[in-house]
């Protein structure tokens, strides 16, 4: 799958984004707490799509370690390596996942809370 492509279209009453269209996917928001991070993982059967709604943290995407901003986005193909740390506020995330979404899809590499598996 290729990065997905935002569209922004601008109306009288503001303006939409657009993140997907027709296509197969799991929307989640993810909001990590101020100095929290999830694991650094990587996941075989499907492809991600971050866009930073609010907050300030950094995202790991492969060896790659990028200071965020909001209306940021980052695509993560199958099998990187990421991770999504927050700095001193809560940073919160749209995830869109394409493939097959399973939460069991999960490889963690490095886990601050024990959950390396």
């Amino acid at each position: 799958m290729q990065s997905p492509k935002t569209y922004r279209e601008k109306r009288p009453w503001g303006e939409f984004i657009e993140f997907t269209r027709n296509s197969r996917s799991t929307v989640k928001i993810l909001i990590v707490n101020p100095h929290e991070a999830f694991s650094l993982q990587k996941h075989k059967n499907r492809d991600e799509f971050w866009y930073v709604i609010s907050g300030t943290g950094t995202v790991t995407v492969g060896h790659e370690v990028t200071a965020v901003s909001p209306g940021e986005n980052y695509f993560i193909p199958k099998d990187t390596n990421h991770r999504v740390e927050a700095g001193n506020e809560q940073l919160n995330i749209l995830e869109i996942s394409f493939g097959d979404f399973d939460e069991g899809d999960i490889t963690r590499i490095e886990d601050r809370y024990g959950r390396i598996k």
